[in-house]
């Protein structure tokens, strides 16, 4: 017989997966440190793969991103100065050319 398993050692046990056909926003205010380190691990997947998933403990967003990926850079130098940057993935679609006769 196969061992059975405790739902408790499933890290995405109770966690929303957010799907294509869903509209997902989340806005987050940390420390400089801690962004720096989510936009490393961010940089590495997009270096390293054509997928990711970014999560939390209450949702996971699975995504398969194709190229050309935009980069905006926006600097507001009137007033309080600022500094947006802007990362856009296109989504990858598996679909595939019909065929010409």
């Amino acid at each position: 017989m196969g061992e059975m398993t405790d739902s408790a050692d499933d890290p995405t046990e109770g966690r929303t997966t957010i799907r294509t056909g869903r509209d997902f926003e989340r806005e987050y205010r940390l420390d400089a440190s801690e962004a720096g380190s989510f936009l490393i691990e961010l940089g590495e997947r997009l270096r390293d793969g054509d997928e990711l998933t970014i999560e939390t403990d209450e949702w996971e967003l699975p995504f398969a991103f194709g190229e050309p990926v935009e980069l905006e850079i926006d600097f507001e130098g009137v007033g309080e100065p600022s500094l947006e940057i802007e990362l856009e993935l296109p989504g990858r679609t598996d679909e595939t050319a019909p065929g010409v006769r």
